[in-house]
């Protein structure tokens, strides 16, 4: 009898190679934990109001107020609502086509669109079309859309940092494409060397189209510990992470139009996922977007390189994951018939439209509150408040791991985590392979059993071959992160001493 089509042995193989560590073992782990009643605290993912975060009040209210528009009608709203929440409220209503239970376009409502485009031609300085903005079930939607746009096949190669979010590796392989790696140097804060990025790529093609891109990535670096790579005939696309994930770095101006450079240079569409735009810890690289720079170094560049940019209220000062609101941008992709466009709305059209409530939020961050408006001195005091605390909880975590014995971890520059390196000793590193875990794995496993501190290890994100790390939020409240770095230098020093022969590991 022939298998059934759920059996495992007849799934699609690309659903099979499908990773995704923020949610793998250690995470499944946890939560084993938690039911047995060991107290976890999540660090796996940027979630922050699972971490105590609070809804920012405004925003709240204006949605509260869509989902229940009845509320509209009663005289006594204005005891419990502020007018300018009732007065957003209706605004975004009016745009809907039968309030929050109706479908809109499937690219969004045209008026969040609009506020959209209007929100980046402030930003950046120059006009959006709200033609060419999609609306999302949060960023990560997006880039899923636009990659099974570009993937073609196992021949086509997208350029990902590394260490990388999982996403895109996992993206990739469900759309069984090519991952091609370009590695950001720890050294040098996580920077990009675009010289390393142009050699490996013209090594790679210089071989021609049977050498694997990836593989030749990985001999440039003495790297071996990436298994998902697949020979590539073509590199159509290159992703930017703007801050970082897992890295926390911030991209200056110069080495942006490097990436654009290459970009042009090559005939790749960029991606920029810039949904951390709004954390930034730090003063000497504030957040500029890559099509802000694209525009500033003018023609051809900026009149024929295509860029895909990112956003999401999950991050920033918002942390509002659970309502899935985002979008994509799409310039120098000219919306005319039986173009790409209508390619990619055909994609979105399949699942009918994104959230609605989502796509409130998305308008009522990028049309905010003004000075002068009722609740804008509380919006302002909330946000300020959050983004002051997560400059604080950044140095606390930084200072703590730099002070535990074989850790050691760059200054979260923007983002919402911290990827310190562990080195690990050689009598750890054969203790995890005599149990067939990967060394990072079984340092974060030991350190979930001993503090309840669920973290991802640096392998989940891809790094050169012996080199060890693991990713935690900064997340946790800041009165508690004292506390939480006292209890991980406890493990550490005490894991360290079980496996140690000796001290003096040196920076990488």
């Amino acid at each position: 009898m022939s298998p059934k089509a759920l059996d495992y042995e007849s799934l699609n193989e690309n659903v099979k190679k499908v990773q995704y560590a923020v949610r793998g073992e250690l995470y499944l782990r946890a939560s084993e934990l938690e039911k047995e009643g060991k107290k976890i605290i999540f660090t796996n993912v940027g979630n922050p109001h699972a971490l105590g975060q609070k809804p920012l009040s405004f925003p709240r209210q204006v949605v509260a107020l869509c989902q229940a528009p009845f509320l509209l009608d009663d005289p006594n709203v204005g005891l419990i609502f502020p007018a300018d929440a009732i007065a957003k409220a209706k605004h975004y209503l009016s745009l809907t086509s039968g309030g929050l239970g109706a479908y809109s376009d499937s690219r969004g409502l045209p008026g969040v669109r609009k506020e959209v485009a209007e929100f980046i031609g402030r930003r950046d300085g120059y006009p959006s079309d709200p033609e060419l903005i999609f609306l999302t079930d949060g960023a990560s939607k997006g880039v899923m859309q636009i990659l099974n746009t570009i993937i073609r096949g196992e021949g086509d190669g997208i350029l990902v940092p590394v260490p990388q979010y999982p996403l895109y590796s996992a993206t990739i392989s469900l759309f069984g494409g090519s991952l091609v790696p370009y590695y950001l140097e720890e050294t040098a804060n996580w920077g990009l060397d675009i010289n390393n990025l142009r050699e490996s790529v013209a090594h790679a093609r210089s071989k021609g189209i049977t050498v694997s891109i990836a593989h030749a990535f990985c001999l440039n670096n003495k790297i071996t510990n990436l298994d998902i790579f697949w020979n590539s005939e073509a590199v159509r696309a290159m992703v930017i992470i703007n801050p970082g994930n897992p890295t926390g770095q911030c991209l200056s101006v110069a080495n942006l139009r490097e990436i654009l450079r290459f970009c042009y240079q090559e005939n790749l569409v960029l991606l920029g996922d810039e949904v951390y735009q709004q954390n930034i810890y730090q003063d000497e690289r504030p957040f500029i977007s890559a099509r802000k720079v694209m525009y500033d170094m003018g023609p051809p560049l900026s009149n024929e390189l295509e860029l895909v940019s990112f956003h999401t209220v999950s991050k920033g000062y918002w942390g509002e994951c659970g309502q899935r609101g985002g979008y994509f941008e799409m310039t120098n992709i000219p919306p005319k018939v039986c173009s790409t466009v209508d390619e990619i709305y055909k994609v979105a059209s399949i699942s009918l439209s994104p959230t609605v409530p989502g796509q409130i939020f998305v308008g009522l961050m990028v049309n905010p509150l003004k000075p002068g408006d009722i609740s804008y001195d509380q919006f302002i005091r909330e946000s300020k408040g959050i983004l002051e605390s997560l400059r604080k909880r950044a140095r606390i975590m930084t200072d703590g791991f730099n002070s535990c014995r074989n850790v050691v971890c760059n200054f979260t520059e923007g983002a919402m985590y911290s990827f310190p390196q562990i080195r690990l000793p050689p009598k750890a590193i054969e203790a995890a392979r005599r149990l067939g875990k990967v060394p990072d794995v079984f340092y974060c496993l030991k350190l979930l059993e001993a503090t309840g501190i669920s973290t991802v290890p640096g392998s989940g994100f891809g790094q050169k071959e012996g080199v060890f790390h693991l990713r935690t939020t900064i997340l946790p409240a800041e009165e508690e992160m004292p506390a939480i770095m006292a209890s991980f230098k406890k493990f550490n020093d005490e894991f360290m001493e079980q496996y140690e022969d000796h001290r003096g590991y040196s920076r990488m």
